[in-house]
């Protein structure tokens, strides 16, 4: 795992077991909730998703994981939208195939990042979240797979209800899996189903030529 610098924002980056410079990888940007927060980033660490790449190895993905420290995901937006665009320009990222996971805290940050920046990601993955679902219209064109508890006593389940119905009227692809028992803590079996992981990976990003193309003029970008 490897320490890095945005601006003012700390980041982990894990690596597939195949991992080669000069290779492009698909690219998992991972959003914590609350509870990872603090001023030492060996708590993000230990955060359950930082596992996910050494339990799946099959499956070669770098993740790529910012620390908030303090307050949430909205104060820190601004960062997280110019993070997103070194990302597609970073020499290991494959641009077809960045994805956006974020649980509670992060699965809120992950659904305005996604509606704020919807033709940069192949797919996304917000469990326990939500946000504004009068909004959603941006994310039509976005595979989206959401989960959350059914007795989540933190943020209701009906958050994410209210997102997917709301993509999936408009036509969308849009998805929400409910474990039944389950309470806050709807990451867990998530991070252990690997058929979550392959449907993420098979994912692409028919906007990413799109995307390189316009940072190719020198005019304008130098």
């Amino acid at each position: 795992m490897k320490k890095e610098l945005f601006e003012d924002l700390e980041y982990l980056m894990s690596f597939p077991v195949d991992y080669r410079e000069g290779s492009k990888y698909p690219v998992v940007l991972f959003l914590h909730g609350a509870g990872t927060r603090g001023n030492d980033i060996s708590v993000l660490e230990r955060n359950a998703f930082m596992a996910v790449g050494g339990r799946y190895p099959e499956f070669s993905f770098i993740t790529v994981a910012p620390h908030c420290k303090t307050g949430t995901w909205f104060d820190r937006f601004e960062t997280l939208k110019r993070f997103v665009l070194m990302l597609t320009c970073s020499e290991y990222a494959d641009p077809e195939r960045i994805y956006l996971v974020g649980n509670s805290m992060g699965g809120y940050g992950a659904w305005q990042l996604g509606m704020s920046m919807p033709e940069y990601f192949a797919a996304m993955i917000p469990i326990c979240g939500g946000g504004m679902y009068w909004n959603v219209a941006t994310l039509i064109n976005v595979p989206i797979w959401a989960f959350h508890g059914e007795r989540d006593s933190v943020v209701a389940c009906e958050e994410s209800k209210k997102m997917v119905d709301a993509i999936k009227r408009m036509g969308g692809n849009a998805r929400l899996t409910v474990y039944p028992n389950t309470d806050h803590d709807s990451w867990t079996a998530t991070y252990n189903n690997r058929e979550v992981f392959e449907w993420l990976l098979s994912q692409r990003n028919q906007n990413a030529k799109a995307l390189m193309d316009s940072y190719s003029s020198n005019q304008d970008f130098g």
